[in-house]
């Protein structure tokens, strides 16, 4: 299985804002927007997609941590920027139909243009970016060691370890390390520069 690891942006960068269709409608209104999250203590952002199997393997784990954290004051929200017409299963509709089976507790949005995953600089699913209330970079990389047929247990040590600091006011101590995953499916003549093809 190839694998791709984060780009692991400058902590300190400022969250790039988008408006994206929600695919996921029970969790939002159709479009959703950075900025109508502006009440939260904190928000992660996080590069998903349906048919990774890295995903697949933390999907359960993943949507407990966003549910658990929510009352906490830490907003989530899930972005697919997979091309659909090579990857159908990542298209909208499925999206959908993912978000109602697993019972998202979060919007899953689309990025057909892929322009937010760039401004994000994201490379694979899942990557993962937390946030402070002030919307500067405090951790971006793993959710845990945990890796499909690694035996790791799938705990989401690492990022609960960063939420919990950012929703205390803390810094995040320690090694941040990257995610590891499939690498994001860019279009033809999109691909990024921070990115090989």
């Amino acid at each position: 299985m190839a694998s791709t690891a984060s780009t692991m942006q400058a902590l300190g960068a400022e969250a790039p804002a988008f408006t994206l269709p929600n695919t996921h409608l029970t969790a939002g209104g159709p479009m959703v927007s950075l900025s109508d999250y502006a009440d939260s203590k904190a928000m992660l952002v996080a590069f998903i997609c349906n048919h990774c199997p890295y995903v697949i393997h933390i999907r359960d784990a993943f949507n407990a941590f966003a549910e658990e954290y929510l009352p906490l004051g830490l907003a989530t929200i899930a972005i697919s920027a997979n091309d659909a017409t090579t990857h159908p299963d990542d298209a909208p509709e499925q999206m959908a139909a993912e978000a109602a089976q697993y019972c998202f507790r979060f919007p899953y949005l689309y990025d057909e243009q892929q322009t937010v995953a760039k401004a994000y600089r994201a490379a694979c699913t899942p990557d993962f970016f937390l946030f402070d209330e002030y919307r500067r970079l405090a951790y971006r990389g793993q959710f845990d060691a945990s890796r499909p047929k690694n035996n790791e247990p799938v705990t989401g040590i690492d990022l609960r370890n960063a939420a919990d600091a950012v929703l205390g006011g803390n810094a995040v101590t320690g090694e941040q390390l990257p995610s590891i995953g499939c690498n994001i499916k860019w279009k033809v003549g999109l691909e990024p520069d921070y990115f090989p093809t």
